[in-house]
C-alpha cells in the first residue's frame, strides 16, 4: 500500500510515536539472542581450534526457529500463571523466555566449548528454543499494537523491529569483539548476562496492547462446536488448525501456497553468506577489534539509517516495490564479498561492503517484514505470522548449516560468495510472477480491518 500523497516532512513526523519506540525495545530483545549463539559463539569456536565443519555445524540449534509454529498456537492461547495477570499475554510469554535466557546464558558463561561442546550445544539450543518462542510473542505484540487499517504504520513498525533487532546484535556483538582477546570469552559472556536482565527491565516498562483476539478467537470456538461438540476438542481443535484453515481461508489456496514458498526461498542466499562471514573475516585475515569495529560497531550505526529510509521509501512508494527491489540489491550486494576474498584484509574495501550490505539487507527486510504482517490475522497473528516467519528462517537455519561444508568443497571463497548471490534469483522470479497477487493480498487484509 503507498501512501506517496504524504510529504517527507509528514512521513518524518508520523515516527513520533511511543509505541514505535515500544516496537524497538522489544526488537532488542529479540535479536540478542543470536549475537550469544551466533557470531559472539562462531567467534569462540574459532579462537578455541573448531574447524569451520564443526562451527557451521554448531549453528543446526537455530533450526529450532524454523519449526517454532508448531508451538505458536500456545503463545496464541495459554495464559501463563501469575505473569498473565501482571503483564497480559504477549509481554508474560515475552517475559518468561527472558528469564530462560538468563540462566542459560550464566552457564554458558562458565564453560570451555572445545572441552564441553556437547554441554555448549545444549545450552545454546535452550537458548535458540527460548529466543525462538519470544520471537513468536514479540512479532504478535507488533502485530496486535498496530492495526492493518493504518498501513503506513506497517513500515514503520517492521524498521523499529529490524533496527531494534540489530541494536540488539551488533552492540553487544561490538562488546564482546573488542573486549574478547583481553577478559576472554567466558568473562564476554558473564556481560551478556547482565545485558539479559536489562532487557527484562524493558519488558517490564512497554505497554500491553489491546486488540479483538479473544472475542474473535471465541468466534471461532462458536463455529467449530457446531462440529464437535467436546469443550476440550474444540479448544484443541482451534488452537492447533484453526489458525492454519484460517490462513488458507483467506489468502486463498493456491496463493497461499506460493506465498510460502516465496518467503523460503527470499532469504536463502544471504543466510549462507552470514553463517560463514565471522570465519570468513578471520581466514583472509581481520582481527577480532576489526571485526567488532566494521562488522558490528558501524554495521549497526548503517543498519539503523538504512532501515529508517528504506522504511520512509516503503511507506512512500509500498511494498511491493520495495520488495523487489531490496532483492535485486541483495543479490548484488554478496558479489562485494567475493571482491574481498581476492583483494584480502583491504579496511577500505571492507567499510565500502558493509555499506552496500547493509543497505541492500535493511531495505529488504522492512519490506518483508512489512509484508508478512499484511497477510496475517488478528485472531491468530503470533501462529500466522511465526509460520511465516519459521519458513523464513528454514533457509537461515537448516540449509545454511551446511555452509561451512560448502566452503571446504569449493576450497574458494569468491565462488562461495558467487553462489550465494544466484541463490537468490528463484525468489525473484517468483516474487515478479506473483506481484499482482501480492497487491492484492495487501488490499484484502487493509480492507478487512477498516
Amino acid at each position: 500500500m503507498a501512501n506517496a500523497s504524504l510529504s517527507w516532512v509528514e512521513t518524518v513526523r508520523s515516527y513520533l510515536d511511543k509505541r514505535l519506540l515500544w516496537v524497538f525495545m522489544l526488537g532488542c530483545s529479540s535479536g540478542f539472542p543470536w549475537v550469544l549463539i551466533g557470531s559472539n559463539m562462531s567467534g569462540w569456536l574459532k579462537d578455541a581450534g573448531l574447524t569451520r565443519a564443526a562451527i557451521g555445524y554448531f549453528g543446526s540449534v537455530f533450526a529450532v526457529y524454523a519449526i517454532n509454529f508448531l508451538w505458536a498456537p500456545l503463545v496464541d492461547r495459554v495464559k501463563l500463571p501469575i505473569l498473565n495477570h501482571y503483564l497480559g499475554q504477549r509481554r508474560s510469554w515475552i517475559f518468561l523466555c527472558q528469564a530462560i535466557v538468563l540462566v542459560c546464558t550464566f552457564f554458558i558463561a562458565g564453560v570451555d566449548p572445545a572441552k564441553s561442546l556437547m554441554l555448549t550445544s545444549m545450552l545454546a539450543l535452550c537458548i535458540a528454543t527460548a529466543s525462538s518462542t519470544q520471537d513468536i510473542a514479540i512479532d504478535a505484540y507488533r502485530i496486535d499494537t498496530f492495526p492493518k487499517s493504518d498501513s503506513s504504520k506497517l513500515p514503520q513498525a517492521s524498521a523499529m523491529a529490524v533496527i531494534g533487532w540489530w541494536t540488539g546484535y551488533s552492540l553487544p556483538g561490538y562488546l564482546a569483539f573488542i573486549n574478547a582477546d583481553s577478559i576472554g570469552w567466558n568473562g564476554v559472556y558473564y556481560g551478556m548476562t547482565a545485558i539479559v536482565g536489562l532487557l527484562m527491565l524493558f519488558t517490564l516498562l512497554v505497554g500491553e496492547p489491546q486488540t479483538r483476539r479473544e472475542a474473535l478467537q471465541a468466534e471461532a470456538e462458536q463455529r467449530h462446536s457446531h462440529v464437535v461438540g467436546n469443550r476440550v476438542v474444540v479448544w484443541l481443535t482451534v488452537t492447533l488448525f484453526e489458525p492454519f484453515i484460517d490462513f488458507f481461508r483467506r489468502n486463498g489456496f493456491r496463493v497461499a501456497l506460493t506465498l510460502l514458498l516465496f518467503v523460503f526461498l527470499f532469504k536463502i542466499g544471504e543466510a549462507f553468506l552470514g553463517r560463514m562471514s565471522i570465519a570468513f573475516y578471520k581466514d583472509i585475515g581481520f582481527s577480532n577489534e576489526q571485526i567488532g569495529y566494521y562488522s558490528k560497531l558501524i554495521g549497526w550505526g548503517l543498519t539503523m539509517l538504512f532501515t529508517l529510509l528504506g522504511s520512509m521509501v516503503n511507506v512512500k512508494f509500498g511494498i511491493v516495490r520495495g520488495l523487489m527491489v531490496g532483492g535485486i540489491a541483495m543479490a548484488a550486494s554478496n558479489l562485494m564479498f567475493a571482491w574481498i576474498a581476492k583483494v584480502g584484509p583491504n579496511e577500505t574495501l571492507f567499510l565500502a561492503t558493509l555499506v552496500v550490505d547493509n543497505f541492500t539487507s535493511a531495505f529488504s527486510t522492512v519490506a518483508f517484514v512489512s509484508f508478512l504482517t499484511m497477510v496475517t490475522g488478528q485472531a491468530f497473528s503470533a501462529t500466522q505470522y511465526a509460520l511465516l516467519a519459521s519458513l523464513g528462517n528454514l533457509g537461515r537455519t537448516t540449509l545454511a548449516s551446511f555452509s561451512g561444508e560448502l566452503v571446504d568443497y569449493l576450497d574458494d571463497w569468491s565462488m562461495f560468495f558467487v553462489l550465494t548471490a544466484l541463490m537468490v534469483i528463484p525468489s525473484l522470479i517468483m516474487l515478479y510472477s506473483l506481484r499482482h497477487y501480492f497487491t492484492g493480498v495487501l488490499d484484502r487484509a487493509s480492507k478487512e480491518h477498516r
